[in-house]
């Protein structure tokens, strides 16, 4: 039977051709655009002008400088993943299973570095603590502590992403059906027991997949490193961008990429399989409602504090960016002054321009065609779907560094010659970003029933139409956050990114590197200003679009 299988499929696609021509067109921009650039990285890290050699591995393992970057690298990112998991789910568990005072502001507060650049934090810390910071100038003890290297890149790191690992369980703390902790009480169980043997237990699968976004986030970290982590303290992706600008050996920045590549794969490799071989299933489908059984008073009051503490850190690291960006010379002169703004809008105004230009083309793409994916994976039958969606998928796992470095080799010559121009820039972006968009429609797309789009069909619509006017409609909820993902990831990336600007396209974070580096704090600070406020206006203006083309089902569940 299998052997028909395959035939019948295809003779259902052959019935449909535009549902063909889709097919075949992902593939080859899949092929294209992620597995290519990887192979690229792949090839170039073994070669040596026209010869195969394993050379360039060989330096990189004997070189102390190489290899003190990949341990440093590795040891940050368990740390950062472990720790930030960790406030994560402590934020997690007191929005979501305690009664609390300002819940909506603690959210607010704990998700604000999503919507700016990985490194704003980093720009905050050289205000605070660096040589000529606020804190290090008026408290003496502190003037000899340099926050440069391990401590500094690690407090950064967390203040970043511990807000991603919070959303991620957030999510997962909801979905669990509270009358499981109930009955744990009633059989006698104290609340020590009933967390470790029925909350904590069902939240593994949701730990797992926060500790391992924060760990490969922390690998492929570009922006905090190269600010704070020094020359005494080298880490792998910032090496292997130095090898490619500074000393322009592709070969070994290519090396390098790869050796980057290997703990972020095996990391994720690890993580499903673990989760593979486990099934953490609730007994009803929608959870009840939250209880605060789970904690005593004092208990609640004291993890609320801490919570309180890491939102109050949050506020205080950005209240200084808004500072540092409306201050003369941080530091020195203190007065009230918008000229870094007036740089930002005169000087810099063509990175603004080319970022928005960039975040506006790239958004609906990855959007579409995250959705369109989805689609195919849960409601396609052709050969290969778990291929697609692997390859969909890829680019979630690979620091951007090495996608930086994949699209450098792969279209920096003929046949396909894209450096310097916007497609190269579109393309990274829809293809690096996408991945969550086909995540949230695959789950939601499960949940509508498949007569819907069937009664579509049997009226005369093809698959394309069916999934316009049907699909896209009811999946808007994740649709809008598809679209938010791929916006804030475009306005606020870096890692990529770096390796694809030009004269011709810049980006608002390259500028803030690069102030950063020339000591324009204040300037760097305006640039962030000026980018989270583009942000939070376009996530408005993103919600109120899914939200009228949802209708009353968008309004219900956004």
């Amino acid at each position: 039977m299998r052997a028909h299988a395959v035939p019948a499929t295809l003779r259902r696609l052959a019935r449909d051709p535009v549902w063909l021509t889709l097919v075949v067109a992902i593939f080859v921009a899949l092929g294209l655009f992620v597995a290519y650039p990887l192979v690229k990285v792949l090839l170039t890290s073994v070669r040596d002008g026209d010869a195969w050699t394993l050379e360039h591995y060989r330096i990189v393992a004997e070189r102390k400088l190489y290899r003190n970057a990949l341990v440093n690298s590795v040891a940050v990112g368990a740390i950062v993943g472990v720790v930030g998991t960790a406030l994560g789910y402590l934020i997690a568990f007191v929005v979501t299973r305690t009664e609390v005072p300002a819940k909506r502001t603690l959210h607010l507060v704990s998700v604000l570095p999503i919507i700016s650049p990985p490194f704003v934090t980093a720009v905050s810390i050289l205000l605070l603590f660096g040589f000529n910071g606020l804190v290090t100038r008026h408290v003496p003890w502190l003037a000899d502590s340099s926050i440069y290297g391990f401590r500094g890149v690690v407090l950064s790191q967390l203040l970043t992403f511990t807000p991603i690992a919070y959303l991620s369980l957030r999510g997962v703390l909801q979905s669990i059906d509270t009358t499981l902790e109930d009955a744990s009480f009633n059989l006698g169980a104290s609340r020590w027991q009933t967390f470790t043997r029925v909350t904590l237990p069902l939240s593994l699968p949701g730990i797992a997949g926060a500790f391992l976004v924060v760990f490969i986030e922390s690998l492929a970290d570009f922006g905090n490193p190269l600010v704070l982590a020094g020359a005494a303290f080298p880490m792998l992706a910032t090496q292997a961008y130095l090898e490619i600008t500074g000393s322009f050996d592709l070969a070994r920045g290519a090396a390098l990429a790869v050796v980057l590549l290997l703990p972020s794969l095996s990391a994720f490799a690890i993580q499903r399989y673990y989760l593979a071989r486990r099934r953490y299933v609730t007994i009803t489908g929608k959870p009840a409602l939250a209880t605060s059984r789970l904690v005593g008073a004092r208990t609640k009051w004291l993890l609320y504090a801490g919570v309180l503490l890491f939102s109050l850190v949050v506020a205080v690291f950005y209240a200084v960016i808004v500072v540092g960006a409306t201050t003369r010379v941080w530091g020195t002169d203190y007065t009230p002054t918008l000229e870094h703004f007036v740089y930002v809008f005169q000087v810099g105004f063509d990175a603004v321009k080319d970022t928005l230009v960039i975040a506006v083309v790239s958004t609906p793409l990855s959007g579409v065609l995250g959705m369109l994916i989805a689609f195919a994976v849960v409601r396609g039958r052709f050969p290969g779907k778990g291929l697609m969606e692997l390859g969909a998928i890829l680019n979630f796992a690979v620091p951007g560094t090495v996608v930086g470095i994949g699209y450098i080799l792969a279209f920096n010559a003929p046949p396909i010659l894209l450096t310097g121009t916007l497609a190269i820039l579109v393309a990274a972006f829809v293809f690096r970003y996408m991945p969550v968009g086909i995540q949230s429609g695959i789950a939601v797309l499960r949940q509508i029933d498949p007569a819907i789009e069937e009664a579509a069909r049997n009226l005369g619509a093809n698959s394309l139409t069916t999934f316009r006017k049907v699909t896209l409609p009811l999946v808007a909820p994740a649709f809008f956050s598809a679209l938010v993902y791929a916006f804030v990831r475009a306005m606020t990336a870096i890692s990529a990114a770096i390796f694809l600007v030009s004269a011709s396209w810049n980006l608002m974070t390259v500028q803030i590197l690069s102030q950063v580096g020339s000591g324009r704090l204040g300037v760097a600070a305006a640039f962030s200003v000026v980018l989270i406020a583009i942000v939070v206006v376009a996530i408005a203006a993103i919600g109120a679009f899914v939200e009228r083309m949802g209708g009353e089902r968008a309004r219900m569940r956004i």
